[in-house]
């Protein structure tokens, strides 16, 4: 497994969204490959246990503010903006795409600009068209996003173009990486807006009875612990800054049936008594992502097996709700779009 080297070593890297949920585990890897770490801060302070990072003050809506905190930067890593997934509504989700669009635009106007040398965007696999099969990246022009995911997989298709619009005419060579669905430590628990995984966590933690969970428990997800995608972002950027975009994630189907099992036995909630519930929103029923690039371009496999992340993002959970230390995402600066079920 290749990991991420002397690279980073040395290099001044902002972080846009460093204090949310993907944002932080990239500061994390960063910090421990010796990279001098700048993190905007707007809404949300830093975490006390990101000691060592460098905080600025910035509305990355405002160009001013992009391009005074981009100036001297080696890399970026685009982390910040809104998120939208099932059961919420569509006047939410035109808001999670206007603020997505003037976030990413100004950090890529800012690099360009400051001429940056290189920046990571995060495209997603929910711009992928519907299909029950594993989607390569040549797949995502074969037809429409999937109607669950119309506009805001439109939004993500369009940060591609533009990626490979100022990789074109500019110096700052961009990274597009497209990931799966994400869980993990310090995700989004909240009960209105947590994705699947974080969502039955909680409950299986709390021992809800009966366990609800959303569909029919035969949809399936492609399972990403968060660590592995940092990892994987901070190997794009040093391997594959071309505007070539790159599937990172586990490249194994699992239903959403077994999901929920794997959470009450890290749980040890057994004798739950689950429900299915098909009437709750559920998006699509299947999307897994082919892999094969990220392990032939950047060396990249995932290390955690399913079983060994969600025990370890629900030993997690069980500490930080016990110390009052879980955190809730505030207003609308929270991490790209991860996939629910």
């Amino acid at each position: 497994m290749i990991e991420p080297a002397d690279f980073y070593r040395g290099k001044t890297v902002l972080v846009t969204g460093g204090t949310g949920f993907i944002g932080r585990h990239i500061v994390e890897q960063l910090l421990a490959q010796c990279a001098h770490v700048v993190v905007p801060v707007h809404e949300r302070p830093l975490p006390r246990e990101l000691a060592g990072v460098d905080t600025v003050t910035a509305d990355l809506t405002r160009a001013e503010d992009c391009l005074r905190v981009t100036r001297g930067v080696d890399c970026i890593f685009h982390a910040a903006g809104s998120v939208a997934g099932a059961g919420v509504s569509k006047a939410h989700v035109m808001t999670s795409i206007v603020t997505n669009l003037v976030l990413t635009s100004r950090v890529l106007e800012a690099a360009w600009k400051n001429s940056v040398s290189r920046c990571l965007v995060f495209s997603s696999s929910t711009a992928y068209p519907a299909g029950d099969h594993p989607v390569h990246e040549y797949d995502m022009w074969s037809g429409p996003p999937d109607d669950a995911y119309f506009g805001y997989g439109w939004m993500r298709r369009y940060f591609e173009l533009l990626s490979e619009f100022v990789s074109r005419q500019s110096s700052t060579q961009v990274a597009i990486v497209r990931p799966t669905a994400v869980y993990g430590r310090h995700d989004d628990f909240a009960i209105a807006t947590s994705h699947f995984v974080p969502a039955l966590v909680r409950r299986a933690v709390e021992r809800a009875q009966p366990f609800e969970v959303w569909g029919t428990g035969d949809e399936t997800r492609d399972l990403l612990h968060v660590t592995d995608l940092a990892r994987g972002c901070l190997l794009a950027l040093e391997k594959h800054a071309c505007a070539d975009p790159i599937n990172i994630g586990s490249g194994g189907p699992v239903s959403v049936r077994d999901v929920a099992r794997i959470i009450l036995d890290a749980a040890g909630y057994r004798d739950a008594d689950i429900v299915f519930n098909p009437a709750r929103p559920s998006t699509i029923p299947s999307r897994i992502v082919d892999c094969q690039k990220a392990g032939e371009v950047l060396g990249f496999q995932p290390s955690r097996t399913l079983e060994d992340g969600i025990a370890d993002t629900v030993r997690w959970y069980r500490q930080s709700s016990s110390s009052g230390g879980v955190t809730v995402p505030a207003g609308n600066w929270r991490q790209h779009e991860r996939t629910s079920a």
